[in-house]
């Protein structure tokens, strides 16, 4: 059967897109803007991107959304368009696995900036060939990319600018605020190719040589005022390269910077900075009073560099408020400092910025009950401290019983803390007990626990049992070894009502008695969202046990994790559980459908 041609409405609208495409014509577009209503609706849903940022940008509305009648001399209301839900549907349509991560209003910026991101990384390919000696702003974009925003392959790239990435970060750069950036695109060149953008957010990927470091800072001088968070992951940084790259972004004739926000991950810090502070870091911190967040991860800085870091910070004004320190090697760090503070007139808390610290992340530190002794020390003169972290540090028992006090002080003096994870510290049940035996009783606001991956056994159940009737709210008890009595005797513990909303209880081996306290807390807790009850040796009978307690469940559970079982079904037998939906997605995660499936935890 031969193919039905087009309608006059469809020719018309793609004669009209291919005009759109081109440089704007003064005459046509005021004609466009007077069609009937039913006509443009029409049309805003069938452009390509590029096409509809023609019409958007030129749109004859001022910013209260009127425009002018020359002939009537009156201003006219604009007409109802919704060209930020066009915006939207165009980016679901090229990037659907993101849409559901993001919370904004602005679709058309986010959509320009992912594109423009797009385009850099492809541009990245290219450039990193050892053959390639051209200019990047000459690197030619795929057609791939160029037909999502309309450009189709009857385009000659040889003549038309738009196939090559200059023309994409010159026309497009006013939407983008935030890039990545690969050390091959760290030149004088990019700088200039970004002049439009207004970057306010910025992350840089394995910068190392001195060429990529002039050029980055090029590109940081030339956005100075408006960066506000920047990233720096993968990269080699030596004390030249660290005093290059902060005295960069000093604004002229203020002497201060901008950075709310600065990270460091996974970076070599060349000697001498791997034992000291750099002096252009020392600047840095000491010149940004709207610094409120500083991680410096996984860079194996020592004891040393960590002692120095705090005494700079100690002595700030700005308000700093989240510290990372996580994985690097400091144990140590805060016996030397307390002990250089005898007959010193320096002590913890002159300074602003601890006063102000809200978030401290210290996991994978090489710390021990010792450095936890010391901690306990600091901690007191960190009044607003809300989170903790100082996971996966062999702080032991005894570590324990070093910060007990400091949570019996916050409760008595100042109740902040609100989470607290102390995973995989070797823990037994002795410490953990009374550990929750204090924060049973206290005061303060602890929303959310961690002691996952210490193994604690049956003995801990009924410390458990009591801290559930305190006010937590997320609770993660992964890996700690209840088995399937534990979970019996805990079930029988739930008597009234809990608050939590968010629990992990995966690793645990309980069989189906796991699905049976799944079953109680369902009914208990009327404000769970989410559920982590993977890798628990549960039989696929236990499936039939949650879902009955799903249809009776008291609150509205978002999800169910139940991966890590080896359950050997065929699709069609978990098909009337698919009742379970929350926003369209499914409640329960299950398995896949196959005997081999991964291996259950502590499985060989």
């Amino acid at each position: 059967m031969a193919e039905a041609p087009p309608s006059l409405l469809s020719v018309c609208i793609d004669a009209l897109t291919q005009q759109l495409l081109r440089p704007c014509d003064d005459d046509l577009l005021p004609c466009i803007y007077d069609l009937p209503s039913h006509l443009l609706d029409t049309l805003i849903t069938r452009l390509p991107p590029f096409a509809l940022r023609t019409f958007h940008h030129h749109l004859p509305f001022d910013e209260e959304g009127f425009s002018h009648d020359d002939s009537t001399k009156k201003r006219k209301r604009a007409r109802d368009w919704n060209l930020n839900s066009a915006w939207q549907r165009l980016f679901q349509l090229r990037w659907p696995d993101r849409v559901k991560q993001i919370h904004r209003t602005d679709w058309e910026q986010l959509y320009w900036e992912t594109h423009l991101q797009d385009c850099l990384d492809e541009a990245v390919e290219v450039a990193l060939i050892p053959s390639f000696t051209g200019y990047i702003g000459d690197i030619q974009i795929s057609d791939s990319i160029l037909k999502y925003i309309g450009f189709v392959g009857n385009t000659n790239h040889s003549t038309c600018d738009h196939s090559k990435l200059s023309y994409h970060c010159l026309q497009f750069g006013s939407h983008v605020s935030c890039l990545g950036l690969q050390n091959v695109l760290c030149t004088a060149e990019t700088s200039v190719l970004l002049r439009e953008c207004k970057l306010q957010s910025l992350v840089l990927r394995c910068i190392r040589s001195k060429e990529q470091i002039d050029g980055l800072c090029k590109l940081l001088a030339q956005h100075c005022r408006t960066l506000t968070s920047l990233e720096f992951v993968h990269c080699a940084l030596s004390t030249d390269f660290i005093n290059a790259i902060f005295g960069s972004l000093v604004i002229e004739r203020v002497q201060k910077h901008g950075i709310q926000h600065l990270s460091i991950i996974a970076t070599s810090f060349l000697e001498p900075c791997t034992v000291s502070l750099p002096s252009g870091l020392v600047s840095f911190l000491s010149s940004g009073r709207s610094l409120c967040s500083l991680k410096l991860s996984e860079n194996h800085h020592g004891w040393t560099f960590a002692k120095d870091l705090f005494v700079t910070l100690l002595n700030l004004s700005s308000g700093i408020s989240v510290l990372d320190l996580s994985r690097n090697r400091i144990s140590g760090w805060l016996f030397y400092y307390r002990r250089s503070l005898s007959g010193s007139h320096l002590s913890f808390g002159n300074g602003k910025s601890l006063k102000l610290l809200r978030v401290l992340n210290l996991r994978e530190n090489n710390l021990g009950k010792d450095d936890v002794q010391h901690l306990r020390y600091a901690l007191e003169h960190v009044p607003n401290l809300e989170e903790l972290d100082i996971s996966d540090n062999s702080i032991e028992d005894e570590g324990i019983r070093n910060l007990i006090p400091y949570f019996v002080g916050a409760s008595e003096t100042c109740p902040r803390i609100t989470c607290l994870k102390l995973e995989n510290c070797d823990l037994s049940c002795v410490g953990v007990n009374l550990l929750l035996h204090y924060l049973s009783t206290f005061k303060g606001p602890l929303k959310s626990l961690s002691i996952a991956e210490n193994y604690l056994g049956r003995q801990v159940v009924e410390a458990l049992g009591n801290f559930f009737h305190t006010p937590i709210e997320v609770l993660d008890i992964a890996g700690i070894g209840l088995g399937s009595d534990g979970f019996q005797e805990l079930q029988s513990l739930i008597k009234e009502e809990i608050k939590l909303v968010k629990i992990n209880i995966s690793k645990n081996r309980g069989g189906t008695e796991t699905a049976k306290f799944l079953s109680k807390l369902l009914s208990q807790a009327p404000q769970l969202v989410d559920v982590n009850a993977a890798c628990n040796l549960m039989p696929i009978e236990s499936l039939a046990i949650i879902c009955c307690a799903l249809k009776f469940a008291k609150g509205n559970v978002q999800q169910v994790d139940l991966t890590g079982h080896i359950w050997d079904y065929k699709p069609e037998h978990v098909s009337p559980y698919a009742e379970f939906v929350h926003n369209g997605l499914p409640i329960l995660v299950l398995p896949s459908p196959s005997v081999s499936a991964a291996p259950h935890d502590h499985d060989p």
